[in-house]
């Protein structure tokens, strides 16, 4: 996601209503067509169900990007999360599930600005996908409804660093030999160490990569709620320096 990417804009009925990161005019720097979204009831409740539904994969994975940009520029929405709580107390409609790294400063809910009730979250270090999370994602998808799934990971990751360095940890073990295909499939001509960070950090993307085609090979229910179009997986990487959330190709 570069700075200078063009951001499409949703025309569809429940965006400029009270809706999931409905303050696109927070991204929009003078334009007064969008300024009235600002003010908006943005943050009071929860996405219902109808918010939900109207949104399509690709509108919920701009709004993510959207969120993120917020984030990045201190322009967050002001949220009102005792109102979102007892909102959804009663049921909750998810847009997106997220699932990311265990890493304490990459919390999906803050880094995309979204509200209680707005994304089912996930994270386990190194952002590997085992069966227990593969059920959740299919439970977040196709019995709750969301529309987008992210796989993301971090810079300078830990687990990362601990894979490449074969560390041995009681159950962690496991846990970082599910990242060591990662570090195989890298294309690399630097130095090959935990200590170098670019390669660090390709070794993070190759495991993002790799976890997205995982999850379509290990779940047939997901890859075809996506080849029907229902849902949407993308894959990206978070900054720790600079807080932007880079969406990948998978042709990366």
């Amino acid at each position: 996601m570069s700075h200078t990417s063009i951001v499409r804009v949703p025309t569809h009925p429940a965006f400029g209503r009270r809706r999931f990161l409905a303050g696109l005019g927070a991204c929009v720097v003078g334009s007064p067509a969008f300024s009235v979204a600002q003010t908006l009831d943005t943050a009071t409740g929860a996405l219902t169900r109808e918010e939900r539904d109207r949104m399509t994969p690709g509108q919920v994975i701009e709004d993510l990007k959207r969120g993120n940009e917020r984030f990045r520029t201190g322009t967050m929405l002001s949220r009102d999360y005792r109102q979102q709580q007892r909102s959804s107390a009663a049921g909750q409609f998810p847009a997106a599930a997220a699932l990311g790294c265990v890493d304490s400063r990459v919390p999906a809910e803050i880094v995309c600005d979204v509200g209680i009730g707005d994304m089912f979250s996930a994270r386990i270090a190194g952002n590997v996908v085992n069966d227990d999370l593969l059920g959740s994602l299919e439970f977040a998808c196709a019995v709750s409804g969301a529309k987008a799934i992210l796989l993301f990971g971090h810079t300078a990751c830990g687990a990362i660093k601990g894979a490449i360095d074969d560390v041995e940890i009681g159950n962690l073990t496991g846990l970082l030999a599910r990242i060591k295909p990662a570090i195989s499939a890298t294309m690399f001509s630097g130095e090959r160490s935990s200590k170098n960070a670019a390669y660090v950090d390709a070794v993070a993307r190759t495991n993002i990569l790799l976890g997205l085609n995982g999850i379509r090979r290990r779940s047939p229910v997901l890859e075809d709620l996506e080849k029907k179009g229902k849902i949407q997986m993308v894959g990206g990487m978070y900054d720790l320096a600079t807080g932007e959330l880079e969406l990948l190709s998978e042709h990366q």
